[in-house]
C-alpha cells in the first residue's frame, strides 16, 4: 500500500463534508436566533399580560367604588329625609308645647296677680260679705285655672315621662285634640273643671243668703 503525505490532503478532498459542517452551524445559528426572539416575545407578552390584570383590577375597583357610591347615596337620602322628617315633626310638636305652656304661665301668672290683689275682710265693714264672695269666687276661680293647667302638664303633679326621665306634657289625646287624665286623680281634677261653673253658681247663692241673713 502506497503511502499519503499530510501535504498531499487538500480540502478538495473533503467536500462534502466541509459544507455540510457549514450547513449546521448555520441551522444553529438561526436556531438561536428564533430561540432568543421567542423569548423576547414571551416577555413582551407577559408584560402585556401583567398590565391588562392591573387594568383589569383597577377596572374592578373604579366598578366596586362606584356602586358602593349609588347605594351610599341611596341610604343616605333615605336615612336623612326619614330623620329630618322626626326632627321636625319633633320641633313643630315642641313650638305647640311651647306655645301652649307660655299660654298656661300667663294665665297662671293672671291668676296669681288676682290673688295677690284680694283684700283682708273686715267683718265690721257692712259690705264684708260681699267682699268675701268676691275673694272666694277670685280664688276658687285660680284653683280652676290651676286644675286645668295640672291636667295638661304632667310637671305640676310631680310626675315625669318614664322613659325620658324629663317632665312633658300628657301625649294621650281624645278626639278633640283635649289631653285625657291618666289617672284617678286627674280625673277628679278634670270634673273639678267641668263642674267650677255650678260651683260658683252655688256660692253666689250661698252668699246672697248670708247677706239676708
Amino acid at each position: 500500500m502506497a503511502a499519503f503525505d499530510e501535504p498531499d490532503l487538500l480540502e478538495e478532498d473533503f467536500p462534502v463534508t466541509t459544507k455540510r459542517t457549514t450547513v449546521m452551524s448555520d441551522d444553529r445559528e438561526e436556531l438561536d436566533h428564533q430561540a432568543t426572539s421567542l423569548q423576547t416575545k414571551l416577555a413582551e407578552l407577559n408584560r402585556a399580560r401583567e398590565k391588562l390584570e392591573r387594568e383589569k383590577a383597577t377596572v374592578e375597583e373604579s366598578r366596586r367604588r362606584f356602586s358602593e357610591f349609588q347605594t351610599g347615596r341611596e341610604e343616605m337620602m333615605h336615612e336623612l329625609t326619614r330623620s329630618l322628617g322626626l326632627m321636625e315633626e319633633a320641633h313643630m310638636d315642641t313650638q305647640r308645647e311651647t306655645e301652649q305652656m307660655a299660654r298656661t304661665i300667663e294665665d297662671l301668672r293672671d291668676a296669681m296677680t288676682k290673688v295677690q290683689a284680694l283684700e283682708e275682710v273686715d267683718t265690721h265693714d257692712e259690705q264684708w260679705k260681699v267682699l268675701l264672695t268676691r275673694n272666694l269666687t277670685t280664688i276658687e276661680n285660680a284653683r280652676m285655672e290651676l286644675n286645668s293647667a295640672r291636667l295638661k302638664w304632667i310637671l305640676l303633679n310631680g310626675e315625669s315621662n318614664e322613659e325620658s326621665g324629663v317632665f312633658s306634657a300628657p301625649s294621650t289625646t281624645g278626639s278633640s285634640g283635649m289631653s285625657m287624665p291618666r289617672s284617678f286623680g286627674q280625673m277628679c281634677l278634670w270634673g273639678l273643671a267641668l263642674t267650677w261653673p255650678v260651683l260658683l253658681i252655688g256660692a253666689g247663692i250661698l252668699a246672697v243668703l248670708l247677706m239676708k241673713g
